[in-house]
């Protein structure tokens, strides 16, 4: 037992865990080494898949299953085994066939567990992926890519860095704002829409969130408190849905919940060092 064993912590990793950089601030990890070395549980809650948390699995420690694909399955790191996974209801060929030729301005992925598969050539997409040391291929729309958990359509990407998913011009914010309600009125009623950023739009199986898989970790680890940090239209539901909710002070959702400081600052510490000891005091 310890001073924080009530609480799940959940994070999101992009510009949360992460400065915009996409840099680790070591501040954000030696809080996190003190929160679980003290009883609490703590994990990443994200809407990256099992090859793109290659980049940060090694570095950011973790004591409970990671939340994966916005929610549609988690991860447990110590079995490498993927549990609780929420499979998209649809032909994969059929649909990944109709969304390229309904959005051919768009870059159509599916995220699998071992790779990310395009279907059509796109030197960008290939290098944004080698830079962003996630596994990649391409591939045809009805090969046996493994478990249909998400598919995912890109703008145009102006460099490798994950930065390029938020630079854009109003033409293109229009076209993404244009292309989530298509998306909305084509599968809404077998899945759920995500814009993880403003320059890729994510989709999953109905019922899917952020906030359903913290909340069933919650209920299988026993914990009391949920604490949930994000920064983006994606982590919404996750920030919503929790106990307490934070998010960096120069995040996208910043005016919708209490503040801590920005992401390169070490935004999660911020909420280990003095928002959760506050909760604790309160709730005492």
């Amino acid at each position: 037992m310890g001073i924080f064993s009530d609480v799940l912590l959940t994070v999101d990793f992009d510009r949360t865990l992460t400065a915009r950089d996409s840099t680790i601030p070591e501040r954000n990890l030696e809080a996190i080494r003190y929160f679980m070395e003290n009883g609490g549980a703590f994990t990443v809650n994200t809407g990256r898949s099992l090859p793109m948390t290659r980049v940060f699995r090694d570095i950011v420690p973790v004591n409970v299953p990671l939340l994966l694909y916005n929610g549609s399955a988690a991860y447990d790191l110590e079995t490498d085994t993927i549990l609780d996974a929420a499979l998209i209801p649809l032909d994969q060929a059929q649909t990944i066939l109709r969304t390229m030729e309904q959005f051919p301005d768009m870059t159509v992925e599916i995220q699998g567990l071992d790779a990310h598969y395009i279907f059509e050539e796109n030197p960008a997409w290939d290098a944004f992926s080698e830079g962003n040391h996630c596994a990649w291929a391409h591939a045809r729309p009805e090969d046996d890519l493994g478990p249909f958990l998400k598919f995912a359509l890109y703008g145009q990407l102006r460099s490798t860095n994950v930065s390029a998913l938020y630079e854009y011009t109003p033409a293109e914010k229009a076209r993404f704002d244009e292309v989530e309600s298509l998306l909305r009125a084509e599968f809404g009623e077998f899945c759920e829409v995500f814009r993880a950023a403003p320059k890729i739009l994510d989709i999953h199986a109905k019922g899917v969130s952020k906030a359903n898989a913290a909340r069933a970790l919650q209920k299988k680890l026993g914990r009391k408190i949920l604490v949930c940090v994000g920064d983006g239209e994606n982590d919404l539901s996750m920030l919503r849905g929790a106990d307490f909710a934070f998010a960096p002070s120069d995040a996208i959702v910043a005016k919708q919940f209490p503040n801590v400081c920005p992401c390169g600052e070490g935004a999660v510490a911020d909420v280990i060092y003095k928002k959760i000891p506050e909760i604790l005091k309160d709730n005492a």
